[in-house]
Formats: C-alpha cells, structure tokens, sequence
C-alpha cells in the first residue's frame, strides 16, 4: 500500500524548516534594566524608538525585557544601552574618539587591545549611551557604532562635558 503524499512531505517540510527554528532557539538577549528618572527614561525611549534595523552590518535582534531602552545586533550581540552609569575612569581628563561630532570614551586597556571587547561610552551626554562590542567585531565595528550613533545621541541627548 502506497504512503499517502502528504506523509512523504512531512520529512521534507520539517527538514526545510529546521534550520528555521534552531535559529529562534537563541532566545532573547538579556538586558540590564538601568534605574532612570521619569526624565531619563523618557529621553532614553525616545533614543531607543530610533536605533536603526542593522548597526555594524549585523541585524538587530530580540532583547528582554523588550521594554528596555536598548538594542542588540548580531550573535554576539553588539548590545547599546541608554541609561547607563558613569564609566569607570571617566572624567574631565579622558580622552576620547571622535565620530560625527559626538565624543566615545573607550577605557584605556580595552583601547590597546584589539584582541579585547570594547565597551565605549556617550559619556559626556546624559543620559548616557554605552555600547558593548564583542571582540568578533573588531576593529570595523567601533568605528561604524560610533558614526550611526552620533546624529542619535546629538538628537536625543543632552551634552554636559566635553571630552577630547
């Protein structure tokens, strides 16, 4: 007795779909909610609503929780926070890179060493910006964050201390 054709197409249809579905099996990426005033959290919304669909030339992806003002790109997630404290070794001395008008402090050994993740930070902007950057992405990815990001922050943000 001959198998009924739509059983023969099963196999094939799970096969076809299977690459699919390991693929959303990553899950969401974890983000740390900061605590923001109504203010801040209002300016990083409106900062968050306007990330762009790709950065770096990765996609953006799911995150949890979804409310968070942030985004991620890629696996490994290149992950932008809004919100986020001052960074460690910040201050009116550090020097920064320069992308579009809008200055990234990047701690000293996460610089030297581009075999490292980076993390930089919009830190003379509240609220503040950081980006996490997977060493995978290096060296390109820095700079692209940086220049996608820039019109961004200058938009949303609030400029309090210049770095250079």
């Amino acid at each position: 007795m001959p198998v009924p054709r739509r059983r023969r197409l099963a196999p094939v249809a799970a096969a076809i779909a299977l690459p699919f579905l390991l693929s959303a099996c990553g899950g969401a990426v974890e983000i740390d909610l900061p605590k923001l005033s109504a203010t801040d959290q209002a300016t990083c919304d409106d900062f968050a609503a306007e990330l762009p669909a790709t950065l770096a030339e990765q996609k953006q992806v799911e995150i949890e929780p979804k409310s968070a003002p942030a985004a991620a790109y890629g696996d490994p997630a290149i992950i932008v926070r809004c919100g986020v404290p001052k960074p460690k070794g910040f201050g009116l001395a550090s020097s920064c890179e320069q992308a579009n008008g809008v200055g990234y402090y990047i701690p000293d050994a996460q610089y030297t060493d581009q075999s490292s993740d980076v993390t930089l930070y919009a830190a003379g902007y509240r609220p503040r910006v950081e980006v996490s950057i997977p060493a995978k992405y290096r060296p390109n990815a820095v700079a692209a964050a940086m220049s996608v990001l820039a019109p961004l922050i200058k938009k949303h943000l609030t400029l309090v201390e210049a770095c250079d």
